[in-house]
């Protein structure tokens, strides 16, 4: 009976220690989807102005062709930058997002070429025939997400010179409301008719109509580079705000299944020691019993 007791309670003491290192996950994840959410909303205005900013270049030269330095090319295939996690503990995340990238494309025709960010979706990615032929490491922070976004960029280019990748399809995952997250994409590239289109249907707001100055096409390329730069590090902080998301609910889970089993493991520990009080209750009035007789 000792023996059993005995392993109950460091049984009690080792789950106590997972219960501390689960709610310090919790409140780390929590304290991070704050960090994200905060910069993406921060993004939000200025991605309005750079918005606004090709709204004017374009209003301003509505019969330009193509958009210099970043042209259409049809050769080449369909690319897909997509954002995983680096780090388990996060439920269904990389599952939800690589069965979505995999439907996503199987509707999209030609030759594709997957780029993965985080090391935990390439496994499922490559499970589904979609092998990444380039993978980034995920940053840890809010300032690490420019040095990705500048490696990004550099080779997009470097394949887009090339003529390998005519298109660019950025998936990730967004929050929504409460601590869930819901898998989202967006044709990145090429800049056509299309994307100038879905720019156009955006109103000025104001009655005075800007005008561009100092030569329009140097000034379109750098609103097209921060709009480029704008996207791809909002993908980035939503996708890492939706991983801590999912680490929270899945840590919240893990509390209250640590919660019962403790409860559980107590209630054992409680019978098996009043059990074993009880036996010895007996023994002694069995023994004082026997003493009594004559």
């Amino acid at each position: 009976m000792s023996d059993t007791t005995a392993n109950l309670r460091r049984k009690i003491s080792s789950a106590g220690e997972l219960q501390s290192v689960v709610r310090t996950m919790k409140a780390m994840a929590a304290s991070s989807i704050g960090q994200y959410e905060n910069a993406v909303l921060a993004l939000e205005d200025y991605d309005r102005a750079v918005q606004l900013g090709l709204v004017a270049c374009f209003r301003q030269n509505p019969l330009a062709g193509t958009v210099p330095g970043i042209a259409h090319k049809n050769a080449g295939a369909i690319g897909a930058l997509v954002f995983g996690s680096d780090q388990g503990l996060v439920g269904q995340f990389n599952e939800v997002m690589a069965a979505f990238v995999v439907h996503t494309l199987a509707n999209l025709p030609g030759d594709k070429i997957i780029w993965a960010v985080g090391e935990r979706i390439q496994p499922h990615l490559a499970a589904s025939s979609l092998l990444p032929e380039k993978s980034f490491i995920l940053p840890n922070s809010i300032s690490a997400i420019t040095p990705l976004v500048g490696q990004i960029l550099l080779a997009l280019e470097t394949c887009r010179e090339r003529g390998e990748i005519a298109q660019l399809y950025l998936f990730h995952h967004r929050p929504s409301s409460g601590a869930t997250y819901t898998p989202v994409y967006q044709r990145l590239l090429p800049l056509d008719d299309v994307w100038r289109r879905d720019l156009a249907a955006i109103a000025w707001p104001t009655a005075n109509l800007p005008e561009v100055m100092n030569g329009s096409d140097e000034t379109l390329l750098a609103f097209i580079r921060e709009y480029l730069f704008v996207s791809l590090f909002k993908a980035g902080a939503e996708s890492l705000a939706s991983e801590n998301a999912s680490r929270l609910v899945a840590m919240q889970r893990a509390e209250k299944n640590i919660d019962e089993l403790l409860q559980d493991m107590n209630r054992s520990f409680h019978r098996l020691r009043q059990n074993a009080i009880d036996e010895e209750l007996f023994d002694v009035i069995s023994g004082f019993e026997a003493l009594k007789e004559p």
